[in-house]
């Protein structure tokens, strides 16, 4: 009898997103390996030394659902275009990114931007979070379960290793299939997403899975969770309220329109997102 861990699939970096959209179908979730080169990582590291150590880990929340959701030893960090000249210009502009997205919303609705780019640090002693689904965001799509559009596809990337003990992800393989979104299963059915840093794990809206415990005492699980949802839903991150226009004119027209700064063009619709039923972008002069 084999003692081998069940674990997700993986492919290495290259691979075509008709290959790699196959298989986040099928499971719910797949690697992609060497995602990210080692100076890509350590550069974003060192980008973002200072604001996480000016960082409180735990959560603000007095609900206990979300302070739990949060984690009370994970440091969460936002507006990372702004912090982050590496991922303002390579990992939000990265062709391999948008050839995946623009995969799945040419089916679904032409128009895409990026829900929220964060790093979520897990430390030592932080208790698994609860299980979910991406897609919870925007409850009527629960009910709609696996005939519903996807509407979130989440580039979740290791920026340290992720080990069994130090917090890796964990997964419910195959959960994209349930008849009933509303369950989200049981701890003893997920398994851990184990990465090396640099590996990304793709992971469908429509996927249960939640950050696990971490059960060392010096180790940090570091990731940014990188998200990107149809043109007609509102993005986690108020981008056009945090990103300076001079900043936002450094940027390609494909990043700008990531972070709000261009029109949207659903199917269907003769636009959003725009002034006087013009493009944003000709208005602010991008």
């Amino acid at each position: 009898m084999s003692t081998e861990k069940p674990k997700l699939r993986e492919l290495p970096k290259g691979s075509s997103p008709e290959e790699i959209l196959k298989i986040m179908r099928e499971d719910g979730g797949v690697i992609i390996k060497n995602f990210l080169a080692p100076d890509q990582i350590s550069r974003f590291n060192a980008e973002i030394a200072p604001a996480m150590e000016n960082l409180n880990a735990g959560s603000t929340h007095s609900d206990k659902f979300i302070s739990s959701f949060h984690g009370s030893n994970t440091k969460r960090l936002t507006n990372l275009p702004t912090l982050s000249p590496t991922f303002r210009t390579e990992i939000l502009d990265s062709d391999e990114v948008h050839a995946i997205c623009e995969s799945v919303y040419s089916e679904e609705c032409k128009s895409y931007w990026m829900n929220t780019a964060q790093v979520i640090e897990i430390g030592p002693g932080n208790v698994a979070q609860p299980l979910h689904r991406d897609l919870e965001n925007n409850y009527p799509f629960i009910t709609m379960g696996e005939a519903g559009p996807e509407i979130s596809l989440n580039f979740l990337i290791a920026f340290t290793d992720f080990t069994d003990e130090n917090g890796a992800t964990r997964v419910i393989p195959g959960s994209n299939h349930w008849p009933d979104y509303n369950d989200r299963g049981t701890p003893e059915m997920t398994i851990p997403v184990e990465m090396k840093a640099g590996d990304v794990v793709l992971v469908s809206g429509k996927l249960v899975h939640g950050g696990g415990a971490n059960r060392t005492t010096d180790s940090y699980r570091r990731a940014v969770a990188f998200t990107f949802q149809p043109g007609y839903l509102t993005p986690e991150e108020a981008y056009p309220h945090l990103l300076k226009l001079d900043l936002v004119k450094s940027m390609s027209p494909r990043a700008q329109k990531m972070v709000g700064f261009r029109s949207q063009y659903p199917n269907g619709s003769p636009g959003l997102w725009q002034v006087d039923y013009k493009e944003i972008g000709d208005y602010l002069g991008l």
